[in-house]
């Protein structure tokens, strides 16, 4: 069984960074791709803000925040990064990230890599707040 532990968040500026981190438990290789969400204060449903493909690297920024966040992992394929650059009010959220099985490569550049309907397992979240 696989378990998604996020870790990062916190209060920062505008303008300023933050690194958040997704450390997974129990991956196979069956678990392809690894998504970071967003879920804004008042809002109903988490957005996706960056995919990553585990086994080649391909990943999937979001337009909205493309320039500002990339996602990366590390070398063993456990852990999942999302830097955060040039933060603004709007970055606020939860930030959760979330795994899914069995994709192909071609699918992390499809619309579905940012939609949470398309992940079965997530982490419980971590906070950013983004205010001066």
């Amino acid at each position: 069984q696989v378990t998604l532990v996020e870790s990062g968040g916190d209060l920062a500026q505008p303008g300023g960074s933050l690194r958040l981190s997704c450390q997974a438990s129990g991956f196979t290789t069956a678990y392809t791709n690894i998504a970071w969400f967003r879920l804004a204060p008042g809002a109903r449903n988490r957005e996706g803000v960056a995919c990553v493909n585990r086994h080649s690297g391909l990943t999937q920024v979001d337009l909205s925040v493309r320039g500002r966040y990339t996602i990366s992992m590390d070398n063993a394929g456990n852990t999942a990064f999302l830097q955060m650059d040039n933060l603004r009010p709007a970055d606020t959220g939860t930030y959760y990230c979330a795994t899914t099985i069995d994709k192909p490569r071609s699918w992390t550049h499809g619309r579905q890599c940012l939609s949470r309907q398309e992940y079965e397992t997530w982490g419980r979240g971590t906070r950013v707040a983004i205010s001066s």
